[in-house]
């Protein structure tokens, strides 16, 4: 008997720690429904068995050289996941530089991981070290210390812990609850042993115990154990119906709580870049080696050609490659998808991604190829990472990625020598059913539908005009396409902005002030708000087309395109860019925009009678007829009630002048009433006889507006490249005196562009400064103006009517 004692004890002991590491290891099982493959409940449950185990072999031990020992443990244990965790997944970078930025970065980036999380070092780092320290806190407490139920609360918190993180991002597995259940209740029973006997080998060192004695303890247990029935049973009672109403709604999801990676303006708006990168087109961005099919674009993409030409009535498009752009490989670099009338925006929730990015749905009878790309960053800087859509899978690099648009960024940034390779499924659906494929609509394509209020009306016309003989989606894009070819050219010293006003100029511009000409900017931009306007679902893609596929990128290939979202065919690409070496038809020949203030037609002149014939009979009152009013009497009326109509005109123009200024400079928010100061300024501007061009950003109308004051732009004027578009019309005969605009207007577009740029964040105080600077300025204009249109300013309906 004696050789089986240590064996029953040994026995006696193994549930416990045995249930620790099973609890242990249904946590990690748990919070891997989220990872991409079972290595995070592999390494959870190895932490466990390591944590317990060490607890075990030191249970002769003091217990203060315990946590020590388990310490040390834990960083070996540690750093042998990090590094497999990294070296599975290719990351660069020494074992100790792994590890300082999984350790400093662990938990927000497990918190905006995109799901299924890919097992890295700093997604892996923090679920290992809590398992670890889980397991060593319930087995000192439940083995050592013999409080099992203690000893428990730590897996449980582990386990908690792990349901709160998955959220409602995995699927709801209960088996999992019940064996975690399980295991507690057997490591309870295991540990309710009887007290260990004597030396003598009777249960109480004291000898037996008297009935009396036994009687009481039996009361006493039976009390505490209806005490904690009472207490359990309460609790259920209280708690059921809360945890029963929490069965049908949604887990809270703690990503929400977690703010992921952001970018720059630059980041968020790339297209701004085309042109920087136009004017230098020898400007070496990248390298490029493509280890996978590569090649254009099928036959039949618009994708592969510039814009398609349209061939007879109820023929199929034909398409013409042999004088189009040089087909290559097509590498984004971002996908803007929002616009608010001033900016394209990317829009995207980036997520810390692994190696794999997750899969997406194909589409239907696509041919879909592989390309494998290594690219390597000479000078572009930034975050975006360039890549071939779509992308699959990425080495060499830390990623970060926007599941509905497919953009890539590298949240450190981009340095020049990084070399990464992304491995991209590229999609050729059968591009013969586009001229019968439908558009879709709905809240899921509502932000590429949306056109924001403020639309240029000629905009607006040509839209109109473009898409009334051509009522099949694909036959509107392909019409849009073929206008911005035909019209217009591309050059690459245009200036950047794709606003309402850049677009407005950029379409119907006079050809010798700059208008009908840009860069790829203006043509994307263009055909993605004309196409809005048509109820096509658009983007604006910014990228590059490396004439083969592989070599340097240089500026020269930079490109922004428009997409077009087809049921059944995804996103389509189409290129509006003129041919090389054709001439455009001017615009007038296919549109003729009706003038935005059409002059009224002059009043006609107040015609005299015709004058009686020298001694002819003049008309006379016949017999019975009353004599009248006289000539002069009905003159006089006449001219005194058209002077009261007149005066009654003049009183309800100026009293709705006044309350039209009242409502721009005192009503609604801050940024609107910037808006409106901004509107007074301009309306003066107009009503001196110096209009501002429609294309002129903030600071060149600022600019425009102090060459007023002054008379005349001339040739010193500080307008920049836009001198030659400003209206030059000095009052004849009388020079007006050079005087500096008090105070000066730069403040107040300053103010413009703060609430254009930077909605919510204009003040009341500032919206007071922009209105006392527009009347300041509007006072000082008129007050160089002559008497007679001083006397006019106020009394001219114009400001009542004019557009915006």
């Amino acid at each position: 008997m004696g050789r089986g004692t240590p064996v029953v004890s040994l026995l006696r002991a193994l549930p416990v720690p045995l249930a620790l590491v099973a609890m242990i290891g249904l946590a990690g099982a748990v919070l891997g429904g989220v990872y991409a493959d079972p290595l995070l409940s592999r390494l959870v449950l190895g932490a466990a068995i390591g944590s317990v185990g060490v607890s075990l072999a030191t249970r002769r031990l003091p217990s203060w050289l315990v946590a020590p020992l388990s310490v040390l443990a834990l960083l070996g244990y540690t750093a042998a996941a990090l590094w497999f965790t990294a070296q599975r997944a290719d990351l660069p970078g020494s074992l100790g530089t792994v590890a300082a930025d999984a350790a400093r970065n662990g938990i927000p980036r497990l918190l905006t991981a995109l799901i299924p999380v890919e097992p890295l070092p700093d997604t892996v780092i923090v679920p290992l070290v809590a398992a670890w320290l889980a397991g060593l806190a319930g087995a000192e407490i439940g083995i050592r210390a013999d409080r099992v139920l203690l000893g428990l609360t730590a897996p449980a918190g582990l386990y908690a812990g792990a349901l709160y993180v998955v959220g409602p991002n995995a699927d709801t597995t209960p088996w999992l609850t019940i064996a975690f259940a399980a295991a507690g209740a057997v490591a309870l029973a295991a540990g309710a042993r009887p007290a260990r006997p004597d030396r003598s080998g009777s249960p109480d060192p004291a000898g037996d115990l008297t009935p009396a004695v036994r009687a009481a303890l039996r009361a006493r247990t039976l009390a505490s154990t209806a005490l904690g029935l009472v207490l359990v049973l309460g609790l259920a009672a209280l708690l059921a119906p809360v945890v029963a109403r929490q069965v049908g709604t949604t887990p809270v999801d703690p990503r929400r709580y977690v703010q992921p990676p952001q970018v720059d303006s630059l980041d968020e708006n790339p297209l701004i870049r085309i042109s920087g990168w136009a004017l230098n087109p020898d400007q070496k961005l990248l390298d490029v080696a493509s280890g996978g099919p590569g090649g254009p674009a099928p036959a039949g993409s618009p994708a592969a050609t510039a814009a398609p030409t349209p061939s007879g009535e109820g023929e199929e498009p034909a398409v013409e490659e042999e004088d189009g752009p040089p087909a290559g490989l097509r590498i984004r670099l971002a996908v803007l998808g929002d616009y608010d009338g001033v900016t394209w925006r990317v829009g995207a929730t980036y997520r810390n991604a692994g190696r794999v990015l997750p899969e997406t749905d194909p589409l239907p009878d696509a041919r879909v190829e592989q390309v494998v790309q290594q690219i390597t960053v000479d000078s572009l800087t930034g975050r975006l990472l360039p890549a071939v859509s779509t992308p699959r899978e990425v080495t060499g690099a830390r990623v970060a990625y926007d599941q509905d648009s497919g953009t890539l960024i590298r949240p450190e940034g981009l340095t020049p020598g990084l070399s990464y390779s992304v491995t991209s499924r590229r999609e050729y659906p059968d591009y013969s059913l586009l001229t019968s494929a439908n558009v879709p609509a709905g809240d899921a394509v509502a932000r590429y539908l949306k056109v924001e209020p403020g639309a240029p009306e000629q905009m607006q016309q040509l839209a109109a005009q473009l898409a009334e003989d051509n009522g099949a989606p694909y036959a509107r894009a392909d019409a849009i396409a073929t206008f911005l070819a035909e019209h217009y050219r591309v050059v690459a010293d245009a200036p950047s902005g794709h606003a309402y006003p850049n677009l407005n100029f950029f379409l119907f511009g006079p050809s010798t002030g700059g208008g009908q000409r840009g860069t790829s900017e203006q043509f994307a931009a263009a055909f993605a708000v004309l196409g809005r306007m048509t109820g096509l679902p658009t983007r604006v893609v910014v990228g590059f087309q490396a004439p083969t596929g592989t070599g340097p990128v240089r500026g020269a290939d930079a490109l922004a395109w428009p997409e077009v979202l087809f049921d059944g065919l995804g996103w389509v690409a189409f290129d509006p860019l003129p041919k090389p070496n054709t001439r455009p038809k001017p615009v007038e020949q296919d549109f003729k925009p009706e003038p935005e203030d059409p002059t009224p037609p002059p009043d006609e002149a107040t015609q005299s009678p015709e004058a009686t014939p020298s001694g002819s009979a003049g008309p006379q009152a016949g017999p019975g007829r009353g004599a009248g009013l006289g000539t002069p009497v009905l003159v006089g009326g006449g001219t005194g009630g058209l002077l009261l109509l007149l005066a009654g005109l003049a009183t309800l123009v100026v009293g709705l002048r006044r309350a039209q200024r009242r409502r721009r400079l005192a009503e609604g928010l801050p940024a609107q009433r910037i808006a409106g100061a901004w509107r007074e300024v301009t309306d003066a501007l107009r009503l001196a006889g110096r209009p501002v061009p429609e294309h002129l950003a903030a600071t060149e109308v600022a600019a425009h507006a102090r060459s007023s004051l002054a008379g005349a732009a001339g040739p010193g004027s500080d307008l920049g490249p836009h001198a030659d578009l400003v209206p030059q019309t000095p009052e004849p005969g009388r020079p007006e005196p050079l005087r500096p605009a008090a105070p000066p207007v730069d403040d107040l577009a300053a103010l413009v562009n703060l609430a254009a740029f930077a909605p919510g964040n204009a003040t009341d105080e500032q919206a007071r400064q922009a209105g006392e600077l527009a009347v300041a300025y509007a006072a000082e204009l008129r007050a160089g103006r002559p008497w007679w249109r001083r006397v006019l300013w106020s009394l001219h309906p114009g400001p009542l009517r004019w557009r915006r």
